[in-house]
């Protein structure tokens, strides 16, 4: 159960529903190459909640507009390839064990070309079987972080090697939205749909 009322058109100002128009725009504009029987999101209209943390976020809609044409910078305007991109953000939403984001991002993994094993292993709480080389640095680059609260030069040297410069810095910064996207997800208890299988806790 949320804590977080959703938000109706009759309740929302003007500022709101105006955040809420432009995300919906820039929602329409990413292509959407999904298969059937992957996650999609609920039809982008005036009428229903967003999902995810864009309800929640809705509540600053300043914040709301910025927020998500960062997300869309990071995810659809990086170098680095969408394989890598949902690797990390597997990584971040297992750290945080936040339902929603695992739910909706698990299955683009998948799409995106992360190995069906690694994904298991990381809901799992093991290591991931991982034979790329990219994929490692990311992997232990982020785990690092996320564990130590900074890298070492040779974990650093192994990921700039692997995406260069600016894919390192966009990593960073991806690592830190979705942080923050899971943070979102869990203070606010976002809903999975009701036939969602939920994470295992994080012992």
């Amino acid at each position: 159960m949320s804590r977080l009322e959703p938000l109706v058109p009759e309740r929302m100002s003007p500022e709101q529903r105006e955040a809420k128009r432009k995300i919906v725009e820039a929602r329409s504009r990413v292509p959407d190459t999904r298969p059937a029987g992957v996650y999609e999101p609920p039809d982008w209209n005036e009428e229903r909640p967003l999902g995810g943390p864009f309800d929640p976020w809705l509540r600053s809609p300043e914040l709301a507009r910025r927020l998500v044409a960062l997300g869309g910078v990071l995810r659809f305007g990086s170098s680095l390839p969408a394989r890598l991109t949902e690797l990390a953000i597997l990584l971040v939403g297992r750290r945080w064990t936040a339902q929603f984001e695992w739910y909706a991002h698990e299955p683009m993994a998948r799409r995106a070309g992360v190995p069906a094993e690694a994904i298991d292993a990381i809901r799992d709480g093991r290591t991931p079987p991982l034979e790329a080389e990219d994929e490692r640095a990311v992997h232990d680059f982020a785990v690092e972080l996320m564990e130590r609260r900074r890298v070492s030069d040779a974990t650093y040297a192994r990921l700039v090697e692997a995406v260069g410069e600016p894919g390192a810095v966009e990593l960073v910064a991806l690592l830190g939205y979705y942080t923050l996207v899971s943070m979102t997800l869990n203070v606010f208890e976002v809903p999975l749909p009701p036939d969602a299988t939920p994470l295992p806790l994080r012992t």
